[in-house]
């Protein structure tokens, strides 16, 4: 089997490089095809493992010795097991299709084959990310799609920062600096916690950690615990690192559908779910962990209810369903937060690649309230965000239904009433934003002229490319009992919520109820033609679009001080101090040896009177420090 775990990881590498040699040329359609069909032959492979791989026959494979240092020993080896596998197969279901749909989307664009290239490279980190056995290829994977991220979402780099009706002055190339950056800040914290790591244990292997550190003090284990999940707070946008993911919004749509919907942005959910060891003897942690979800799902929900930029409105949605996943592995229901990982990826990958094909049709238009009527210009894209949609608010059978409702299900049986209120309303929530986005794009009369725009349906191959993502947002919740089996068996610790029979239909009727409550309350305003005068009234309109002036607060308190800070170390101290004692020691041996430089005229007689003059101060040297002579 460690053929297909090679084929698995090296094949989006190969489709990378060949896009790369083509960087700078124009579009050449083969590019897009030649890293479209090497990811399916990916995607292929990482099937196959999980079909023929159950938890005893995990596959672990050494390519070669990485690092050999003293004591210090690391391969660059892999592994393949069904918490890795179930990744695998997901990253590259969705990378798959979103190569495919890219090719349509970025038709006319001059960094085609750039794009193609950058794209692959970031599957390949993601795949080193969730297939390394140690924690340091862990961090190299994590870094690489950091990296492939700010090239993405940078990709655009050329545009000015240009204010809309609906956002700030936000360019492409700051919004990928300031990814780049606030992540650079969380990874610093998860590299102290892999520093601990092997301080403590002298290994990074997960095998070796995970079997020893319960040998340590539980406040060495609390400490590796937070740092890492600082790292996962600020790759999977946790509040208060959050800012960056809705500016992310600036790269191209099928980058958000990727890598802000179904990948990068999950990594932090998988760094908890691959160390449940540690985070099991930790429970404190877990349950702040725990907390700070169900604060991130409500929080992000109430920005997305009043936004009316059609992207960012899924952006706060993907936060919000992140906090839930971290709900549920902060309750030590790993299974259940890998499950909603996956489920969500489908729905909300297509709801972002819908998006892509509204802007498309409506030349980039973002806002909402600037659309409307375009179902019966665009019928399959309606039709396929109506079931991404339904997903997403967790209505039955539809996928979010199974992953959400399990969440839950999770926190009420735990006895933790508080988080269960904030998740079920973060579901209400959720289903009326989504529903209050479709409507206000479907339906109702059309609020743009024929000279302003022109829609129409995305091209037949983009549509087929979004087909299977709609059908699986519809069917993979049906996969639960296989996911947990599957996971559970030697690698995830098993868990099923208990509560009564009653309890369990009273959990079930309440939030199936909130969130048909909350589509119903959409669909009955904005079929009307209602722009959220709701939230005019009640004051909290201008609170909710500035995202409560957060982002403001971190200009205004922190970025600004911070220049000035620079700015006074660069003048005051740098230039003044540093350089300045630097110069004034470097003019002080120039000018010495510039006075001294007579002393070296030529003439013998001169040399030799300097050799004895010399010679007598040596000797007088000699004589004053050695009295004994």
């Amino acid at each position: 089997m460690e053929k297909y775990l090679y084929i698995a990881l090296f094949a989006p590498l190969v489709g990378s490089l060949f896009a790369s040699l083509f960087a700078r040329k124009p579009k050449m359609l083969i590019t897009g095809i030649v890293t479209s069909g090497l990811l399916f032959v990916s995607w292929l492979a990482s099937m196959k493992l999980l079909l023929n791989i159950n938890s005893e026959e995990a596959v672990h494979a050494k390519l070669f010795t990485w690092i050999g240092a003293g004591n210090f020993h690391v391969d660059f080896s892999f592994l393949a097991d069904p918490v890795s596998i179930i990744m695998m197969v997901t990253v590259t279901t969705v990378s798959t299709l979103v190569h495919i749909h890219s090719i349509g989307y970025m038709d006319h664009d001059k960094g085609f084959n750039r794009y193609f290239s950058y794209l692959s490279a970031f599957v390949f980190s993601m795949m080193i990310l969730v297939m390394s056995d140690n924690f340091l290829g862990l961090f190299i994977g994590w870094e690489g799609v950091g990296v492939c991220s700010w090239l993405l979402i940078g990709h655009w780099y050329h545009k000015p920062d240009v204010s809309t009706d609906i956002n700030p002055a936000v360019s492409p190339s700051y919004a990928a600096n300031e990814a780049f950056i606030m992540n650079r800040i969380a990874d610093l914290g998860m590299l102290i916690g892999i520093f601990l790591i092997f301080w403590n244990l002298g290994t990074l292997q997960y095998d070796e950690v995970f079997a020893n550190i319960g040998h340590l003090s539980s406040g060495t284990i609390t400490a590796i615990g937070i740092f890492l999940f600082i790292g996962a707070m600020g790759k999977s946008a946790q509040f208060p690192l959050h800012t960056w993911l809705a500016n992310a919004m600036e790269g191209p749509t099928p980058v958000s559908a990727l890598i802000h919907a179904a990948t990068m942005v999950t990594a932090g959910v998988y760094l908890v779910v691959r160390a449940h060891d540690i985070y099991m003897l930790i429970p404190n942690v877990g349950y702040f962990i725990a907390c700070l979800g169900a604060f991130v799902a409500v929080f992000a929900a109430s920005m997305a209810l009043v936004n009316l930029d059609m992207k960012r409105i899924i952006a706060y949605s993907t936060l919000s369903q992140l906090g839930y996943m971290f709900v549920a592995a902060g309750l030590g229901a790993y299974w259940i937060a890998l499950f909603h990982l996956m489920t969500h990826a489908f729905f909300k990958s297509v709801l972002f690649l819908g998006a892509g094909n509204v802007m498309h049709a409506m030349d980039d238009e973002l806002n909402i309230k600037k659309m409307g009527g375009l179902g019966k210009h665009m019928p399959w894209t309606m039709s396929i965000m109506t079931v991404a949609s339904l997903a997403l608010s967790g209505i039955w059978p539809f996928a979010g239904f199974f992953s959400k409702d399990k969440i839950l299900e999770t926190a009420f049986s735990q006895n933790h009433y508080f988080l269960w209120i904030m998740l079920w309303l973060g579901a209400g929530m959720t289903a009326y934003y989504s529903f209050r986005m479709f409507m206000l794009i479907f339906t109702g009369k059309e609020r743009f002229t024929p000279e302003e725009h022109h829609p129409h349906e995305a091209y037949p191959f983009v549509i087929a490319a979004m087909i299977p993502l709609a059908i699986l947002a519809v069917i993979a919740g049906f996969f639960e009992d296989s996911v947990m089996e599957y996971v559970t068996e030697h690698v995830l610790p098993e868990y099923e919520p208990h509560v009564s029979t009653f309890a369990f239909l009273f959990l079930l009727v309440v939030t199936l109820g909130i969130a048909i409550s909350g589509i119903a309350l959409a669909v009955t305003k904005f079929s009307k033609g209602d722009f959220d005068e709701f939230f005019e009234k009640i004051g909290v309109m201008d609170i909710l679009r500035n995202q409560y002036y957060i982002p403001k607060f971190y200009a205004e308190k922190i970025m600004k001080p911070y220049a000035k800070l620079s700015e006074f170390a660069w003048k005051k101290i740098d230039v003044k101090i540093v350089d300045a004692t630097v110069d004034f020691i470097a003019g002080v041996i120039y000018k010495t040896g510039d006075k001294a430089r007579w002393m070296q005229s030529g003439n013998l007689s001169t040399n030799l009177k300097w050799m004895a003059l010399g010679m007598a101060v040596l000797m007088a040297t000699l004589l004053i420090f050695s009295p004994g002579i």
